[in-house]
């Protein structure tokens, strides 16, 4: 599996658009559209400080996304880094890798932004970090149990095929577990808390947990290949 920003699945025009804008050496927003179309926005090219929101007047509008507060959230340059500001003025909030923002956080390069149900990934070329976050720098994985662990490989496995998908629901993961349920929601309920997802809104706890589950390495590529 590969999380939404990562080259797998990208069609050879869109590598192609990705990699220039790399080779540019500026941050720069990757994402896709209410289309699926994927678009990319240049940082700092004119303007330090830049809003995110529904609103067409936005400056970069993410009209097609009905969960979106008409404006959002805001993208400040400050000493050269850019930080994510939700001063709580929106709606449904504002995540930094499935995590809460509150005020200010900076930016680094793989942050994967998620306004409402669309996701946006931070480029920053020139950092230190990897596309991907390195893996001594992402969040530890807490311990699961083998049963936790095979629900969390079914929950992710959607993305294995299309890496815009969304994580498997709790009758489909049933089915392929052979298990009710109501078990399966019992084991979720505890990965929320193993994951501290107390914060998240219900309608993304899920994305939120097979995006960190991917990212602290706990589920691999490998596990989702059977």
């Amino acid at each position: 599996m590969e999380l939404p920003h990562a080259l797998h699945r990208a069609t050879p025009a869109e590598l192609k658009e990705r990699l220039e804008a790399e080779r540019r050496g500026a941050p720069f927003l990757l994402f896709r559209d209410g289309d699926g179309s994927q678009q990319i926005r240049q940082l700092g090219i004119t303007r330090e400080r830049l809003t995110l929101g529904r609103s067409v007047e936005s400056d970069v509008p993410l009209t097609w996304d009905t969960e979106v507060s008409r404006v959002h959230a805001v993208l400040e340059q400050v000493g050269g880094e850019w930080n994510l500001i939700d001063d709580g003025r929106s709606h449904n909030g504002s995540f930094i890798d499935g995590e809460r923002v509150h005020g200010r956080r900076r930016l680094r390069d793989g942050d994967a932004i998620a306004l409402g149900a669309t996701t946006l990934v931070f480029r920053s070329p020139t950092g230190r970090e990897s596309l991907q976050t390195a893996t001594s720098q992402r969040r530890a994985a807490p311990v699961v149990s083998d049963a936790q662990r095979r629900v969390l490989v079914e929950l992710c496995r959607p993305y294995a095929a299309n890496s815009f998908a969304v994580p498997a629901s709790n009758r489909q993961i049933a089915d392929e577990l052979v298990l009710g349920v109501e078990t399966i929601k019992t084991h979720m309920r505890a990965l929320f808390d193993a994951f501290s997802l107390g914060d998240v809104p219900q309608h993304q706890k899920r994305a939120a947990l097979a995006q960190r589950a991917l990212q602290s390495g706990l589920i691999t590529p490998l596990d989702l290949a059977g």
